[in-house]
């Protein structure tokens, strides 16, 4: 039970450090609407998902109301469609992504995830499908995101995936160019995905998950922020302390409204990823709290250190706090969602390398990034492959979402609009690694992944 005083607390929280929750995100399994009829698979799947999430909206809603937390995002993911669509053609593929979009449109989420392909180790016909209809299925929708898995500790580096997700990145962006190439800010090329992850894009229903269930993404920098400045003489140690004990706090707060918004759907809950995700906001930034910590600038020397500090203490106080803590659960780093990463661009002390680096310890990776127009596929092929290695070693889940910008160049600005935000155009290395990239192949998984 939560007491008084930790009541008011989470009150003041929300009307003056921005606590919300970022998302419920129901994820519904599509496996029993496999059918070898285009048509009827659309059917199928537009009336299970309409069926299952139909209250999901309004069901949240009036949670908001009685306990006055906002949440923020409804959301769906579902099964990976590769693994639903199997050997269908490309334009029924299109035509799935119409439907996830139309199913979403009607039960009245935001977005809805799983238009995704696991090609860790290899492709099926199913995944090179889909993953060639990523371009046109996400210019022609508006709620539908992508992700595609390219590898994981145990099989190592899919490279024939990275450089086909290299291409698919500047495609994407081409079939977007009137919105600033926004459709790949819908598409992430994730290591080690895990199947829990309410957060968007990465969002999908796993494998290993029930027939549906309810996952809840809780928010809070501006708490953190709060707490650090609260602190402004103590050592490391018991600043370490007081980020965990606010997020114990918020985790049991998520895992509240998780737990009733399930109860109330008749569906189980599954966990509560308590992530640092920044909006545009005032007050709502990671990289102020790296910078409230006495990091003059994120992104001068000592900003990985403070980084690794705060998503370990964020992990230890929501592993404290709950038994189900899922998904991500650390600091996100979107450039152009957070306004001190913004700030820290255009003053110059945060580059592209600075960002990989800091990757190694939160828990995402180059995330919301925008890049030249003009840069190549290979290029954007080897940064996510350097991001992805990261990931791989460290046995840890990493995602990129890159969007070379048609016809802007570095220190141009792009306006997403909304929680995306806006981005600085950044600059990238202009040597290249195309060799690299086309000798294809997949690199081994490290020693490290022999833990049986």
């Amino acid at each position: 039970m939560l007491g008084l005083d930790e009541i008011i607390q989470t009150i003041r929280m929300i009307q003056n450090e921005n606590l919300d929750i970022r998302t419920v995100t129901m994820g519904i399994s599509l496996h029993d609407c496999v059918d070898s009829d285009p048509d009827s698979l659309c059917r199928k799947i537009h009336r299970k998902i309409t069926g299952v999430a139909g209250r999901l909206v309004s069901v949240a809603e009036q949670i908001e109301r009685e306990y006055g937390i906002p949440i923020v995002n409804k959301r769906i993911a579902v099964t990976p469609l590769a693994l639903v669509a199997g050997g269908q053609d490309p334009e029924a593929y299109l035509a799935l992504a119409r439907t996830l979009d139309q199913a979403a449109r009607d039960v009245g989420v935001n977005f809805i995830g799983g238009f995704s392909a696991l090609v860790h180790k290899g492709f099926t016909g199913g995944d090179r499908l889909l993953i060639e209809t990523i371009p046109d299925a996400l210019a022609t929708t508006e709620r539908v995101c992508a992700s595609v898995n390219v590898a994981t500790t145990k099989a190592g580096i899919n490279m024939d995936a990275i450089y086909l997700m290299g291409r698919t990145i500047k495609e994407t962006a081409a079939r977007t160019a009137d919105r600033d190439g926004l459709g790949c800010a819908k598409l992430v090329v994730f290591a080690n995905a895990p199947e829990d992850n309410p957060f968007m894009a990465g969002a999908y229903h796993g494998v290993g998950e029930p027939e549906c269930v309810l996952n809840v993404g809780v928010s809070g920098p501006g708490v953190v922020k709060n707490a650090v400045a609260q602190l402004p003489d103590a050592d490391l140690g018991a600043l370490a302390e007081q980020i965990k004990k606010m997020a114990f706090k918020v985790t049991r707060m998520g895992e509240l409204v998780g737990r009733e918004t399930a109860r109330r759907l008749d569906v189980p809950f599954g966990i509560v990823d308590l992530s640092l995700a920044p909006t545009p906001a005032v007050g709502d930034s990671v990289a102020e709290i790296i910078e409230s910590m006495g990091v003059e600038v994120c992104g001068a020397p000592g900003t990985t250190a403070a980084l690794a500090l705060l998503n370990d203490a964020v992990k230890k106080g929501g592993a404290m706090a709950s038994s189900y803590v899922g998904g991500l659960s650390g600091a996100f780093i979107p450039v152009s969602e957070d306004a001190g990463m913004i700030r820290a661009v255009e003053s110059g002390a945060l580059s592209l390398d600075k960002l990989e680096a800091m990757t190694a310890v939160c828990s995402v990776g180059i995330d919301m990034v925008a890049l030249p127009g003009d840069t190549t596929a290979e290029t954007i092929a080897a940064l996510i492959a350097d991001e992805i290695a990261i990931g791989v070693v460290n046995h840890k889940t990493t995602g990129v979402r890159l969007i070379p910008v048609p016809g802007k160049r570095e220190g141009d600005f792009v306006e997403f609009g909304g929680l995306l935000g806006r981005a600085p155009v950044m600059p990238v290395n202009r040597f290249g690694a195309a060799g690299f990239v086309r000798r294809g192949g997949r690199i081994p998984a490290p020693v490290s992944s022999l833990t049986n």
